[in-house]
């Protein structure tokens, strides 16, 4: 944003320098990129008016024309195309110093004498498009010095605005700044109501909660062929943005002046009534700069009874806006919630500054004011007459906001008591209007300041306003406290290097995710999408670290990785809320569990080598807790091969396969396993503690027994601890065996026990009594029998 200092000058009590205001407002968080000035260093450019203008004798591209400079007629070489007579333009009289230190002198140009030299607008470090001379307006008076014409003698300061300072997009938002912060008076210019002359008023519909304040009018019998005044060419041009014509001119020097953007529709080409909705499935509209968009269901429009008329706050369509033509226009104020249009510029490539404006939101109560600044000055310039101005307004009007103060706090903050009375003058010069309390005030925050809603606001406003560099420098200080560990608890690092020392690699995925490629590999639908996607394939929140952990599998394999071993820590969404994003530990494991070497060729990774990396995850935790893995379907992982996982009888997590029909879509040539723990019940473990080693020795006993194949070992080995008692210390799984002499869907399992008593030896006869029961036990219950 580029800011004339002449111009934000005529709106305080006392004018400020440039290089000061620079460094103050950049102290108080508005940051001035650059100071520049409004044109070159010139001198002797006075305004002078072609008298004549004829063809150079001895070239066709030249002309030989007579100047008046106010005094006396000049002869003067030019080669400019649009040179003619009756033009008034930029003179360089004979001794002129132009920018780059050009002196200006007699000269002969082929034989014919030039006393001086006529200039364009870029010979004078003027900013103004367009070749050839630079045109004065008809009226401008000839001689007089173009620099006190023109008012060039300014400085321009290009401001980089923090997107919650949208209020300051404005002169009036600006200049409210400077004086509160120099503790001045705001000279701001009387905006009288204009009455209307005709009684003709526009039919206005709200049919979105995105707009809910739009104020229209409508002006007939406008003269849309006068020229801007110089005045308000020069200040736009300052600004930044060029000159169209008188209607268009009003409206943007309005977006400068207060901040608030408006919109001129020709009303012969609209169709009945104006209405803000959201536009229709595949509804196309050509806009002012000739493209044209189809709009998406979300966007915002200002519509008539049959078309739309206008992306809301981004830019006017072509078929509707003024020109030379135009004898009655409509001119629209509005109010365009800040959430419901951001991103909308960028989502059809366009940047305005209308938009820019409105997705750092716009003054809601500023709609009325800009519409009778706009018309007086319509008026003015272009003829017409007014109608009534008509305000229609819905309940989604933002409400006033109210943030409470205390003292302590700002001293607190801060690092230093400021007298009430200052802190309360500081507040009053930035718009707030306060009431009393015993710890503070109740501030009434302006309409216009949408970025003040908690007391740490306030308190920032205050700091800013009374100056940074005025804030005692104080090393902070803090009694600090260790906070006490658990024992109980895992820490994310030691997973981290439990699973490293196990052959893994640490991966970080985003968050994002392909919402279909992960309800094919989820079975469920993901439950937080997000509003606006960088990329259609991470428009939703990862629902399982999966999905991410198989596209890095993916990336390593197609770069010729034969042995891949990822594992990732992070959070899943299952919902909005904090405890519905819980911390999980995933990984993945494909190709070669070892690689071939001298004494074996390497053999492919299988269930029982991620089923193993789980146990050693779970073993950090601590032992005696219930771990069990118990066969389960999930609709990602092989229906043969997956098992949740519980502790303590809480179901933790899931190992398993990937599903053959995904590893197909995937276009993984080997099997692929995956786990997935939750760091909330898996990480707790137990306290351990200490137990007397038994002087005595253990005693082995191995028990194979012939079953169903359809009996899980987990259960055999569950009911064999039940009926062995307290005195058995291990029991493992040592053989599993299937062939035709033990019939039809038959197992062998071998199971290896150690008894230990912490008093005594036991003897044979104890033991031999215990397995006589477990035997006996195990025939009851599976209908088992010993292998002999």
């Amino acid at each position: 944003m580029q800011v004339s200092i002449a111009w934000l000058n005529e709106w305080l009590e006392k004018p400020v320098a440039a290089d000061a205001l620079a460094a103050q407002l950049t102290m108080a968080g508005l940051e001035v990129d650059a100071v520049v000035p409004a044109a070159g260093a010139f001198s002797g450019v006075v305004v002078g008016e072609i008298l004549s203008c004829d063809k150079h004798p001895e070239a066709d591209r030249l002309r030989v024309c007579q100047v008046s400079d106010g005094e006396k007629t000049l002869q003067v070489v030019c080669g400019a195309p649009n040179a003619a007579a009756g033009l008034k333009v930029p003179f360089a009289t004979v001794g002129a110093v132009l920018p780059g230190d050009k002196k200006i002198g007699q000269a002969k140009l082929r034989g014919v004498e030039s006393f001086g030299m006529l200039c364009g607008a870029s010979e004078l470090g003027i900013d103004v498009e367009g070749d050839g001379l630079f045109v004065l307006p008809a009226d401008a008076p000839v001689g007089e010095n173009l620099r006190a014409y023109l008012q060039l003698d300014d400085t321009l300061l290009e401001l980089d605005l923090t997107p919650n300072r949208g209020d300051c997009l404005g002169m009036r938002g600006l200049a409210r700044e400077v004086a509160a912060l120099n503790d001045m008076a705001l000279c701001e210019p009387a905006i009288p109501a204009v009455p209307a002359t005709i009684d003709a008023v526009p039919a206005i519909r709200l049919e979105s909660a995105a707009c809910p304040r739009y104020a229209g009018r409508l002006i007939r019998g406008v003269n849309a062929k006068a020229p801007s005044p110089l005045w308000m060419q020069e200040r736009l041009r300052r600004a930044g943005i060029r000159s169209i014509d008188a209607i268009v001119d009003v409206t943007n020097y309005i977006m400068l002046e207060l901040g608030q953007p408006m919109h001129a529709f020709d009303v012969a080409k609209l169709e009945g009534g104006v209405c803000a909705r959201m536009a229709r499935k595949d509804e196309r509209l050509v806009l002012l700069d000739g493209s044209e968009k189809t709009l998406s269901a979300d966007t915002l429009v200002i519509a008539d009874d049959n078309k739309a008329l206008a992306i809301a706050g981004v830019m006017g369509g072509e078929h509707s806006g003024v020109s030379e033509a135009t004898q009655d226009i409509l001119l629209e104020s509005a109010f365009f919630d800040a959430i419901a249009l951001a991103g909308k510029a960028r989502q059809y490539g366009l940047h305005t500054d209308s938009s820019h404006r409105f997705e750092r939101g716009v003054d809601p109560q500023g709609q009325c004011r800009a519409i009778e600044r706009a018309t007086r000055l319509l008026l003015d310039i272009v003829g017409g007459q007014a109608g009534p101005v008509v305000l229609v307004e819905s309940a989604a009007v933002p409400a006033d906001v109210t943030v409470g103060l205390r003292h302590d706090t700002i001293t607190r903050v801060l690092g230093v008591t400021l007298p009430h009375t200052e802190v309360a003058a500081v507040l009053e010069r930035l718009g707030c209007q306060l009431s009393a309390t015993g710890e503070g005030w109740q501030v009434a925050v302006p309409s216009w300041r949408f970025d003040i809603r908690r007391e740490v606001d306030l308190v920032e406003e205050v700091a800013r306003v009374y100056g940074y560099n005025r804030l005692p420098v104080a090393a902070p200080r803090y009694a600090m406290q260790l906070k006490p560990q658990s024992e109980t608890r895992v820490s994310e690092d030691r997973y981290r290097d439990c699973l490293v020392d196990r052959g893994y690699r640490e991966a970080i995925t985003y968050s994002f995710v392909d919402p279909a490629f992960q309800q094919r590999l989820l079975g469920r639908p993901a439950a937080v999408m997000v509003q606006n996607p960088i990329a259609s394939d991470m428009a939703a929140m990862r629902l399982s670290l999966w999905p991410g952990l198989l596209k890095a599998v993916l990336g390593n394999l197609h770069r010729q990785q034969q042995r891949v071993r990822l594992f990732e820590i992070g959070l899943v969404f299952e919902g909005q809320e904090a405890d519905q994003q819980p911390r999980r530990i995933a990984g993945v494991a494909c190709g070669l569990a070892q690689e071939p070497h001298w004494g074996g060729k390497g053999r492919p990774v299988d269930f029982f080598d991620a089923k193993g990396d789980v146990e050693a995850l779970l073993a950090l935790s601590g032992a005696g807790r219930d771990i069990r893995f118990e066969a389960a379907v999930n609709p990602s992982l092989h229906p043969g091969q997956s098992a949740c996982i519980r502790v303590d009888g809480q179901v933790v997590g899931w190992v398993g396969a990937l599903h053959p029909q995904l590893q197909q879509q995937l276009e993984l040539t080997g099997a692929t396993y995956l786990f997935e723990l939750s760091l909330n019940p898996s990480g707790s473990g137990k306290l351990p503690s200490f137990k007397n080693l038994s002087r005595f020795p253990e005693t082995r006993r191995d028990l194979a027994l012939v079953l169903d194949s359809t009996v899980p070992a987990q259960a055999v080995a569950d009911a064999m601890r039940e009926l062995a008692g307290e005195h058995l210390k291990a029991l493992d799984v040592f053989d599993q065996f299937t062939g035709a002499e033990l019939g039809e869907n038959k197992k062998s399992l071998g199971f290896a026990m150690v008894f230990q008593h912490p008093e005594r030896t036991l003897t044979d006869e104890e033991i031999t009594s215990v397995m006589d029961r477990i035997m006996q036990g195990m025939s009851d219950r599976f209908g088992a029998i010993v292998r002999t």
